[in-house]
């Protein structure tokens, strides 16, 4: 039997920050000049290696600008950058609403945001308003790619993608607001696939990517490291399973991850998370009702652990609504429990395959 630590939570707030986009400012930090002012325009080769480079590491970035919308488009689109941006906010709000905002749309903490601006007031301001945000200056641009904030541990098949997938995700909100019957009709038109499977060794960098950055969707915080989690993978005393999804508008990637500590008796999920991106699809729920009917069939008890935290009560609900009921409090750690009396069907607009 393994000796894992996992059944301490590791404080994320003193770990290194990772960034999950980059917010640019556009006059004199992207492009050399000021648009509105009729200036020549120009984007420097090293600007165009950051901004590919990041996109290439899974970072994603936005854009914070007081302009007018359309004329910078229109420039970003002349100069091949305009691909590289999600949601950008180009108005006359404050920097620190639109930040706000470019969280919200992308479902990302504040805390993962870093914001590029060559004005100091700018910078201030958005350091005044919202503290957790990584403010540069523009001025220190060549350092950028080295910042520790910015190199993740591993570069996954998932964070190559990152962008397109978000762009996906993008599309389908879209269809989806303008969609008028049920929310359950929608999820039907979109053929969905969800694919549970034994954590194999090329998943591993994922599966700890996904300890890393998911914050929302994240039952207990624990995080796990690649060797760990590879210790995990072989244990006769632990099961790690990881979830796929996919549509027809593409690949979702790997989204979800869970921990089960497998005792003789009585079977533990130490750790349940699922990306953000999928929190409205329902996904959740299947991946607990197939915990629960797995257990029964070995005939064990089944306990989850759950910490609570600022974002995560979600998962508290899921946890509730499948069925486990809160028996101890250690700590902050509640203990939940399932009497595996009630096994939910999966939904009829997801086909559910498991890959072992």
């Amino acid at each position: 039997m393994i000796s894992i630590e996992s059944d301490r939570i590791r404080d994320k707030s003193q770990a290194r920050k990772t960034i999950k986009c980059v917010v640019w400012d556009l006059d004199n930090t992207i492009w050399n000049g000021v648009l509105l002012e009729g200036d020549r325009i120009s984007v420097t080769p090293s600007v165009v290696e950051i901004i590919k480079t990041l996109d290439s590491r899974g970072i994603l970035q936005s854009v914070a600008s007081k302009n007018d919308y359309n004329n910078a488009i229109v420039k970003l689109q002349e100069l091949g950058l305009a691909e590289y941006f999600l949601y950008s906010q180009i108005n006359w709000n404050s920097k620190a609403s639109s930040i706000q905002e470019i969280a919200k749309l992308l479902n990302i903490g504040i805390d993962t945001i870093a914001f590029i601006d060559d004005q100091l007031f700018e910078l201030e301001e958005v350091a005044f308003s919202l503290p957790e945000v990584f403010c540069i200056n523009a001025i220190e641009l060549d350092r950028v790619l080295d910042l520790p904030e910015m190199n993740p541990r591993f570069i996954t098949e998932d964070s190559r993608k990152r962008r397109l997938m978000y762009i996906s995700d993008r599309d389908r909100n879209q269809i989806e607001s303008e969609f008028t019957g049920t929310k359950e009709e929608f999820l039907a038109t979109l053929n969905m696939n969800f694919t549970i499977s034994s954590a194999k060794e090329e998943d591993l960098q994922r599966a700890e990517e996904l300890t890393v950055r998911t914050n929302q969707l994240n039952t207990t915080g624990y995080t796990y490291s690649y060797d760990e989690l590879a210790q995990l993978r072989l244990s006769e005393n632990h099961k790690l399973l990881i979830a796929s999804l996919d549509d027809k508008y593409g690949s979702y990637g790997k989204i979800g991850l869970v921990v089960i500590e497998c005792l003789e008796k009585i079977w533990t999920i130490k750790l349940l998370l699922m990306s953000c991106r999928v929190m409205s699809r329902g996904v959740g729920t299947v991946m607990l009702n197939y915990i629960i009917e797995l257990a029964k069939n070995n005939h064990v008890r089944l306990c989850a652990e759950f910490v609570s935290n600022d974002r995560n009560r979600m998962m508290y609900i899921a946890y509730k609504f499948a069925g486990f009921q809160e028996i101890e409090k250690k700590d902050n750690i509640a203990i939940l429990e399932n009497k595996l009396m009630r096994i939910q069907p999966c939904p009829g607009y997801i086909k559910l395959q498991i890959d072992n």
